[in-house]
């Protein structure tokens, strides 16, 4: 007797999929057999896995801030029942005008083809981030202070934080389809991905392996409030994507409008955590001296790109240039936050949201996806 195939209930829009959590969400959406998956991105990528393991998934290649290909591209998608906006435009500063208005004419043109062709639409789920909070233009942080942010504080004045421009639009639009929506506010994304712009997990690897093959100390440059204090809270791209599946069918509510902060909801400090860290990925971590204060990651990789070359030929490695991985500013920049940007889980708590990641097990974790994907020996 023939078996009879179950047709996927959900049909889902993964706009980012080749990102951090983009990537996480098209496996675990495709794994339950219930959801036919559409990945937008301008590039595929690593995504060839997915495609193969895959016969519900579809890749597309798409310049969403060109309306005729966006046109051209996702009209087809009449069946899409969900929206996951886990994507932005990164050409211009964060907070500049130029950003803002990018990221809200990128939506736009998706929005302008699907909303009336989807008459099944039930979701939006947009992802931004805890970035939400906070302004870099003008702003004026003290040292020190620590600031828990819960979804409800309000929007910062200064600026131009494209987060708002897509909230603002998706309020705007999905009214008028009776279509849900809700909003994902991450902090450092912990998760595996070819070339993405803020990635801690690709960076430290990178970082960790150089300093093996060259026998250099893994040392930790930054703040010293950085080192010993919980400045930016974590958020594993597997708790974020299930978050995102949370919010957009879970069963008992309709939940229209809602933010929530996406974080694993545990207290860390790198010097805990830093020679953990070390020793998952072989490298000596100074028993005193561990901590330089001076030391800039942007300055002492700056030439180790022919040495990464090396051990990728060496290791037979996924052939990628250091800074497709690694984003030594963005290293820089992390551990002299002059700030405590910290976020509350008590809302999605109280509704029922309990998927919690320890930290140096999230680290851990990525650091053996990276392992297996061939990016790091």
């Amino acid at each position: 007797m023939a078996i009879e195939h179950t047709k996927p209930r959900f049909v889902a829009a993964i706009f980012g999929v080749t990102g951090l959590v983009g990537k996480e969400l098209a496996r675990v959406l495709l794994s339950t057999r219930k959801w036919t998956v559409y990945g937008i991105a301008r590039r595929p990528e690593s995504m060839s896995a997915i495609d193969r393991a895959w016969p519900d998934y579809r890749f597309i290649s798409c310049d969403l801030l060109n309306p005729l290909e966006t046109q051209e591209r996702l009209s087809p998608l009449e069946d899409l029942t969900h929206i996951f906006w886990i994507t932005w435009a990164n050409q211009f500063p964060l907070d500049s005008f130029e950003c803002y208005e990018q990221n809200r004419v990128m939506m736009a043109n998706v929005l302008n083809v699907i909303l009336p062709k989807a008459k099944g639409l039930r979701h939006v789920s947009l992802q931004t981030g805890t970035k939400h909070y906070v302004s870099l233009q003008g702003c004026s942080w003290e040292q020190g202070v620590v600031r828990y942010y819960d979804e409800q504080s309000p929007r910062v004045s200064n600026g131009n934080n494209f987060y708002y421009g897509l909230e603002d639009l998706l309020q705007e639009r999905l009214p008028y389809y009776s279509v849900n929506w809700s909003i994902h506010r991450p902090g450092l994304i912990m998760g595996c991905s070819r070339k993405t712009l803020y990635n801690f997990i690709d960076s430290i690897c990178v970082y960790g392996t150089i300093c093996k093959y060259l026998n250099l100390p893994f040392v930790f440059g930054g703040t010293k409030q950085c080192w010993e204090e919980m400045c930016v809270d974590a958020s594993d791209a597997r708790l974020v994507a299930e978050q995102h599946i949370w919010a957009s069918t879970s069963p008992h509510r309709a939940i229209t409008g809602e933010a929530f902060n996406a974080i694993n909801g545990e207290n860390y400090t790198w010097k805990e955590i830093w020679p953990a860290i070390g020793t998952k990925l072989g490298v000596d971590v100074p028993e005193k001296g561990a901590f330089l204060g001076h030391f800039m990651f942007a300055s002492a990789m700056a030439d180790k790109g022919t040495v990464w070359k090396e051990i990728v030929l060496k290791e037979g490695l996924v052939q990628t240039k250091i800074e497709d991985l690694a984003n030594w500013d963005f290293l820089d920049v992390l551990f002299r936050c002059p700030t405590k940007m910290l976020g509350t889980r008590k809302k999605v708590d109280f509704m029922g949201f309990k998927t919690k990641y320890q930290v140096l097990d999230s680290i851990f974790y990525w650091i053996d996806i990276m392992r297996a994907e061939k990016f790091i020996p």
